[in-house]
């Protein structure tokens, strides 16, 4: 951390932010960026027209996936573009954060990796919970937490 309290991030987390960001869309597992992975890992939230969009915009190659040198070409083009960083992982949270209360709780989580084709039970989410230093009880994990689970 600098004097000023900001956090300053290396190249290398960087770069695991955003495998993480990739690891979270590529829901089969098999090291690219479906239409399908989008469809499911945006859950209604986004039309096809949209998804369509996303996969035009990313696939450089055309091959009708996103390979992860594509994604990382994508944000880092949108980071110089916008002046900031795009955070994938912020709006991921925000889909998982039904109630928009700032934390994802235990039926949120559970609800979301469900969803997404991993079976999961209570016990589960509770220790995923508690890795990100949150509490299931009382709200659940913060963004911060959530990125500490995804970085473990």
């Amino acid at each position: 951390m600098c004097p000023t309290g900001t956090v300053l991030h290396s190249e290398a987390t960087g770069k695991t932010n955003l495998r993480s960001a990739f690891d979270v869309l590529d829901v089969d597992r098999d090291g690219k960026i479906s239409s399908d992975d989008l469809r499911t890992s945006y859950g209604g939230f986004v039309g096809d027209d949209v998804i369509g969009t996303m996969m035009t915009v990313a696939d450089f190659n055309k091959d009708g996936y996103v390979e992860f040198d594509e994604f990382e070409k994508v944000l880092d083009s949108s980071k110089r573009r916008n002046g900031r960083s795009l955070n994938v992982m912020e709006d991921v949270f925000k889909v998982m954060d039904k109630d928009g209360d700032g934390k994802v709780g235990l039926e949120d989580l559970k609800s979301y990796l469900n969803w997404a084709g991993l079976q999961v039970d209570d016990d589960d989410v509770k220790a995923m919970i508690k890795l990100g230093r949150g509490d299931d009880k009382n709200g659940g994990v913060t963004y911060e937490g959530f990125l500490q689970i995804l970085s473990l």
